[in-house]
């Protein structure tokens, strides 16, 4: 075998390569294990780990540019002509990469955070160049609950999708419930349990939200957020009216405070009339 067409400045950029690369990934297990080990919350540790391991490709790509700049040049009209074939066939990875740097410009979302794009929702736990992971939550759009599947959307659907992302306040959001009731029943005390209800069980956190509500209009100049429940009322068939409940949550909670919210607004239904009728003919007959 003839090796003579490794001269010296190709061996010299070889084995320059080579170290830059072990150097880098060397650098970014010892960092890896450290995190491991000083992170106490595994959301931080896992935005830090995927944070780590992209710097690290980044570096290398980086690193790699000016030890082979020489080399690329001198067959540059040929690199071009491979360029463009490469461009055509690999459109999606493009798009993917260029979904990912609008998403890091524009500060789209993060690790940890519960995201929507397009008919895909769930929490994002890992972020690369050409894709998101999210573990989805549903199965319908008021859930709040992990199925326990993944999902991988290409970061090229993020040039084209609409985005949401639930956790854009940080620690907490303004969540909206919706609880149906009857014309026949007394929906004004419905009204009024339903408030109680949401009161109550918001009482605990209320004032840290808005302190952290009052943080974040200094920050961004937003109007004054109204954080205090309160109840909605709205029409969408002639027979019943919902009760729209708006109320802070703590960002990942959103579905437990749903939850204590509507079980103790069901522990009376004082405003059911036949629960009304039943009670009055009781107390009838005791007398």
């Amino acid at each position: 075998m003839n090796w003579q067409f490794l001269d010296g400045p190709l061996l010299f950029k070889i084995a320059a390569s080579v170290l830059l690369v072990a150097l880098v990934l060397t650098l970014r297990a010892a960092l890896s294990r450290t995190l491991r080990r000083a992170a106490p919350k595994s959301e931080i540790r896992r935005r830090w780990l995927v944070t780590i391991r992209n710097v690290a490709w980044v570096v290398i790509a980086l690193g790699l540019v000016p030890i082979w700049l020489e080399t690329i040049g001198n067959f540059g009209t040929a690199i071009l002509a491979v360029a463009v074939a490469v461009v055509i066939a690999t459109k999606e990875l493009i798009q993917g990469v260029l979904g990912s740097f609008v998403r890091t410009a524009t500060d789209m979302y993060s690790i940890g955070d519960r995201i929507e794009v397009g008919s895909h929702r769930g929490d994002v736990v890992d972020l690369n160049l050409f894709s998101t992971t999210i573990l989805e939550v549903g199965p319908r759009a008021p859930s709040h609950l992990r199925t326990g599947r993944t999902i991988s959307i290409p970061n090229g659907m993020l040039l084209t999708a609409t985005v949401t992302n639930e956790s854009s306040m940080n620690r907490f959001v303004v969540h909206t419930l919706s609880v149906p009731v009857s014309l026949d029943d007394d929906w004004k005390k419905a009204e009024a349990a339903l408030l109680e209800a949401a009161e109550i069980e918001c009482t605990p956190f209320l004032e840290e939200a808005r302190r952290h509500m009052a943080t974040l209009e200094r920050e961004h100049g937003l109007s004054r957020l109204p954080l205090k429940p309160r109840v909605l009322l709205e029409f969408d068939q002639p027979d019943r009216v919902n009760l729209l409940v708006r109320v802070p949550a703590p960002v990942g909670r959103q579905g437990a405070v749903e939850q204590a919210i509507l079980r103790r607004y069901l522990e009376g239904q004082p405003w059911r009339k036949d629960r009304v009728s039943t009670t009055s003919v009781a107390d009838s007959a005791a007398t």
